[in-house]
């Protein structure tokens, strides 16, 4: 089905904007809205999560290699069952999907083009992530390699620039109400970490793949520390209005002004962000025609993309018809969901293959 191959590091250059390009831009404001100050520690919590993801996926991957999640559930469960877990999957990653690009959309819309419509902005790049994903695995990992060092490089000197407008009593006391309100902050920023179980569509196309698990967990790091550091300069910044904004590190990003010429760099982050989400769509789009592919049975995935980029444009309406709908079920829903499906159900498929293979030495033995 798919016989490209990606190296260990354009993995890693897949999965940091996946996580990344969206929790940069609101999770800021709604890790606020539990954590005020210690909001910067939440990411330390979360990352627990994200790490133990990572684990499940590459015990699984060592197990059953050269094959996706769907491929394997069905010789641990049976073929009903399995096809019933893929299903699982299926009607997670399409809808999922449809919600990153409406986030997208709507950002796009209410920032910089308010009189076009969200259709044209979700259905186009949609469109344009559907060429790269029948392109294959290996054009991916390319535009990753090309994409993401602009897009690092560039949050980078955006947080340096904003350094001159840092206020670090915003940031005082730390702990003041102890370890709970960090912590509580930390339920929704697990959601985000979940996603790097979207390696198990990855690690069996992986040319070094001995490099794999490390290369991963250094992401798993970077990503954390990345939303440490953007939490800490929304909030440095902004204080106790972050809560408030919907877009907090676009809001800092208006902060910046050198000479009274360097500045409006919105629009510069804006192009470069959209960049990551780019990235970010294409992952998911790509998992989700995998799982559709691999669930009927087909050769090759290709023919399926546009059918299955029609129907994530359908479900980014169908879905949550407006953005405070959007905003409720990423905060109150999407956390406990993205953890029942990224870790829950693959931990349950892991132990049971476990238990099922020390089985089968006790009958042999």
């Amino acid at each position: 089905m798919e016989k490209g191959k990606i190296s260990s590091l354009q993995m890693a250059f897949m999965l940091y904007p996946t996580i990344i390009a969206t929790a940069i831009l609101m999770l800021p404001s709604f890790t606020a809205q539990y954590a005020k100050q210690d909001l910067w520690l939440s990411p330390i919590w979360a990352c627990l999560i994200g790490f133990l993801t990572v684990f499940i996926a590459i015990q699984l991957n060592k197990l059953y290699p050269n094959q996706t999640v769907i491929q394997f559930s069905q010789q641990i469960v049976g073929r009903f069952f399995g096809k019933i877990v893929g299903l699982l999957f299926l009607i997670f990653y399409i809808p999922t999907t449809g919600l990153i690009t409406r986030s997208y959309g709507e950002f796009v819309v209410d920032s910089f083009l308010p009189h076009t419509p969200v259709v044209v902005i979700t259905g186009s790049m949609i469109l344009v992530c559907s060429f790269a994903i029948r392109g294959g695995i290996e054009l991916l990992g390319r535009v990753a390699d090309l994409f993401v060092p602009i897009f690092i490089i560039t949050l980078i000197l955006l947080l340096l620039l904003l350094l001159p407008d840092f206020n670090f009593n915003n940031l005082l006391p730390i702990m003041e109400d102890g370890f709970m309100p960090s912590f509580k902050g930390s339920i929704i920023l697990q959601g985000w970490f979940t996603e790097f179980f979207l390696i198990i569509f990855l690690l069996p196309f992986l040319k070094d793949s001995k490099k794999g698990p490390k290369s991963i967990s250094w992401t798993v790091f970077a990503v954390m520390i990345t939303l440490v550091i953007v939490n800490m300069s929304a909030y440095a910044v902004l204080g106790t209005t972050t809560p408030y904004k919907v877009y907090p590190l676009m809001n800092v990003a208006r902060y910046i002004s050198i000479a009274n010429f360097f500045e409006h760099l919105e629009a510069i982050f804006m192009a470069v962000w959209i960049l990551g989400t780019f990235v970010k769509i294409s992952i998911f789009y790509y998992a989700s025609v995998l799982v559709v592919a691999q669930l009927l049975n087909l050769s090759d995935y290709r023919p399926i993309v546009l059918p299955v980029g029609i129907l994530i444009v359908e479900f980014c309406f169908w879905s949550l018809p407006s953005t405070v709908e959007i905003s409720h079920y990423e905060t109150a829903a999407f956390p406990f969901y993205a953890l029942f499906v990224q870790t829950i159900i693959p931990l349950f498929l892991l132990l049971l293959s476990l238990f099922k293979r020390s089985f089968q030495k006790l009958t042999e033995n």
